[in-house]
């Protein structure tokens, strides 16, 4: 399996509990710098600096481009990020599409991992409701002279909802003075989605698993909690009532709590 030099940034204390962070689909290592910075830094009860790895996936933020994407690639790909950085007993976070990645590494590398952490994201199939956005992004005119707010007028007027259009155009970049491009890979994620979309392979994973469910999302229902159970029978379920999908950027301090209370 070809693997990618995988683009992430490290904050914290180097030889501390190390935690890797892996976005969501669309998403960059930036979505999670605030909790990062947070876990890096030791609290005022004591609690220690970890040594958080936030890392951009293949086609993703600053990570290469490429031809294929699945989710054991891209498992393979942090696997080979933490053989090269050397980590061991790591905190491995994924959300959404990340979080399938952090399962299909724990099914591949358990002796690897401490803890898995899978935020707001079940094991199961999910529906495409990407579409409009992947088609929002295809068909925006990035020609040279264009400017971010033409851009984001385009997206607005495809994708309805404020935060949603927000969070994409952070992918937005100049990539010469005069042209802006997408930092993740339109291309290849509307070819792939369905395989971003399927679920993991079936193994068991026996890691201790953390699910941080949204209250208000729909990607962990009540359904799927047994068939969670029976595919992680060491694992537990944190509900975030408030919460939508986006639980890290909207509960920041109870996810930052909840993997501290790992460590």
């Amino acid at each position: 399996m070809n693997t990618v030099e995988l683009y992430y940034r490290r904050m914290g204390t180097e030889g501390a509990t190390p935690v890797v962070i892996l976005h969501g689909l669309f998403g960059t290592s930036d979505n999670w710098g605030s909790v990062g910075k947070e876990l890096a830094e030791p609290t005022i009860a004591g609690a220690p600096a970890l040594d958080v790895f936030l890392v951009d996936l293949r086609d993703h933020g600053r990570s290469p481009h490429t031809t294929a994407i699945s989710y054991p690639i891209m498992a393979a790909d942090v696997h080979a990020l933490t053989e090269k950085l050397g980590l061991k007993d790591i905190i491995l976070v994924g959300h959404s599409m990340g979080g399938k990645t952090a399962m299909s590494f724990a099914q591949q590398w358990p002796d690897r991992l401490e803890q898995l952490v899978v935020v707001d994201i079940s094991p199961r199939e999910h529906e495409n409701n990407h579409a409009h956005i992947v088609a929002a992004m295809r068909s925006a005119d990035l020609s040279p002279g264009r400017t971010r707010k033409e851009v984001e007028a385009h997206v607005s007027s495809l994708v309805k909802e404020p935060g949603v259009v927000q969070f994409l155009m952070k992918n937005l970049y100049w990539k010469t003075e005069e042209q802006l491009a997408w930092r993740v890979n339109v291309a290849l994620l509307e070819r792939e989605l369905p395989a971003i979309l399927a679920p993991i392979a079936p193994d068991v994973v026996r890691v201790p698993t953390l699910f941080i469910r949204g209250g208000q999302s729909d990607y962990i229902l009540r359904e799927d909690l047994p068939a969670i159970k029976e595919q992680f029978p060491n694992s537990r379920v944190e509900m975030i009532a408030y919460a939508g999908h986006w639980v890290h950027a909207q509960a920041p301090d109870e996810v930052v709590a909840l993997i501290r209370g790992l460590v």
